[in-house]
């Protein structure tokens, strides 16, 4: 690769919009370098999907004219994004990983997408995710499988992996995502870059159909904690097609809060008290806790709000939103549903309206109890993912610790859990696992503190970036200059445009 394009994919967001506002680097050639990054890199991840170049090319044009001419200039101005597939780009083919999509070219954006446009974001391409979303293995019969920038031929967790993969790499420095059970985290922290789940309303969407379920919140990813501020900036607004957003100054986000751990009383749990983690992993997110807990003013180890039935309560609100989501597919030909969605529709078809009831009144006391812990404790750190990542091809993992798992997903409890408190989270890199892969801290904050969880993630990050073994990992580009076909396999249904 050459040079020019090593430093500029290199760049942090908050860097290169510094330089382009100061005339140092122009819109065109950053964009320029992102695109010939995806097309030296992404056949061995696969992490981008449909393109649309042309026109991208055109709005970094207009972005740098209107430097040149002095023009004020917005949060994201002439930064190129990429967009999870789960989310609609006006002209720009949403398949959202399923067949019956293949060919939709939606003729406006997602809500949140046009704030990002709004904000001069330069929205360039499309990333990989599950079909509809289910499931952390991001793959699907119309674009095939992501591979794990750190290792192909294993997963990059989901549903956002193509965006955390794509960032990984440096294919763009700031990528949309979403999350229901750790969509955002998950990825995040196995590609060794950062996600945020924000609390839910922070970053509006008018594309939930259960407009009063919480589960369900887009929100940024990039490679640092400032550069997912930056995004969040101009994601967070108010919007009253969503129900939980509130009247916000969504730019007063896009810095940092500078946060004192010292000051901090800080509670370490490796499994929330119900959470299957893999012995080895487990093990080494100790080792990393007794590396850096010395940073905060004290570090209670093994601590953490009671989490009742959380498996139950997740798997029955988790259901309710496929089956208003596919209950008109699936009643015309289950065929056309992918055994992830199939299985979710289903389970959530055989349910009553009193496990419905139950459901709700335990999370709003797993919420409850969830408060009277933030009074004693300021943040709460878990691993964010329970095993170090597994090979693509095996769709979820069964088994952990020689146990059966409950569901497809309930290897990803630690996440899961805390989306039901709603409670804001960051996945942050704490450099490797004990098989060399990427490993992540889910660092959690009190109710409705965004800023502040944040705070923390970004003087945590400073702390461990002087540390080489606790620090982000980064993957050998060197060693992805050859396709993987073999994460194409499993394409049964092409679109018939790419988007190119």
């Amino acid at each position: 690769m050459g040079t020019a394009v090593d430093e500029l994919c290199a760049l942090s967001a908050v860097e290169a919009r510094r330089r382009i506002g100061t005339k140092e680097l122009s819109p065109v050639e950053l964009l320029e370098a992102c695109i010939a990054r995806i097309e030296q890199v992404n056949p061995a991840v696969n992490a981008v999907t449909a393109t649309d170049f042309g026109r991208a090319r055109e709005v970094a044009r207009a972005a740098e004219a209107a430097v040149l001419a002095g023009e004020p200039l917005s949060l994201l101005h002439g930064l190129p994004v990429g967009v999870k597939d789960l989310q609609d780009t006006a002209g720009l083919l949403t398949t959202y990983g399923s067949p019956i999509y293949r060919d939709y070219v939606p003729a406006e954006d997602e809500a949140m997408v046009g704030r990002v446009r709004a904000a001069g974001g330069v929205i360039f391409c499309k990333t990989n995710t599950p079909e509809f979303g289910a499931g952390a293995n991001t793959r699907n019969p119309i674009w095939g499988a992501t591979g794990n920038p750190f290792d192909p031929m294993r997963n990059v967790g989901g549903s956002s992996g193509g965006s955390a993969a794509a960032l990984a790499t440096g294919m763009m420095p700031l990528a949309t995502g979403s999350d229901t059970g750790g969509s955002l985290r998950i990825p995040a922290a196995y590609a060794g870059i950062v996600g945020f789940r924000p609390s839910p309303g922070l970053v509006p969407t008018n594309a939930r159909q259960l407009g009063w379920s919480s589960i369900s919140v887009p929100g940024p990813m990039a490679r640092t904690v400032a550069d997912v501020c930056l995004l969040l900036g101009a994601q967070a607004a108010f919007d009253s097609d969503d129900p939980f957003s509130v009247p916000i100054d969504g730019a007063s986000f896009a810095r940092p809060e500078e946060v004192d751990l010292g000051s901090l009383r800080c509670a370490v749990s490796a499994d929330l008290g119900f959470a299957p983690i893999d012995a080895a992993y487990k093990a080494t997110f100790e080792a990393k806790v007794g590396a850096f807990g010395g940073l905060f003013r004290s570090c209670d180890r093994e601590v953490a709000p009671d989490f009742g039935e959380a498996d139950r309560c997740f798997e029955v609100i988790r259901a309710v939103q496929f089956v208003a989501r596919h209950q008109e597919t699936y009643e015309r030909d289950p065929s056309l549903l992918g055994p992830n969605v199939r299985a979710n529709y289903e389970q959530g078809a055989t349910m009553s309206l009193s496990d419905f009831a139950w459901a709700h009144v335990e999370q709003t006391r797993i919420y409850r109890r969830a408060q009277r812990f933030f009074e004693e404790y300021d943040v709460l750190i878990t691993p964010t993912v329970p095993i170090t990542p597994f090979p693509w091809e095996q769709l979820y993992l069964a088994e952990m610790n020689g146990e059966p798992l409950r569901t497809y997903f309930h290897w990803l409890a630690l996440t899961y859990g805390i989306t039901l408190t709603g409670h804001p989270a960051v996945s942050l890199p704490c450099g490797v696992d004990e098989q060399g892969m990427p490993f992540g801290l889910q660092i959690v904050g009190p109710h409705k503190r965004d800023a502040f969880t944040l705070g923390v993630a970004h003087a945590l990050e400073r702390a461990l970036a002087r540390h080489p073994e606790l620090s982000r990992p980064l993957p050998d580009l060197a060693r992805l200059g050859e396709e993987t076909p073999a994460l194409r396999s499993i394409v049964t249904h092409p679109p018939d445009n790419s988007g190119a």
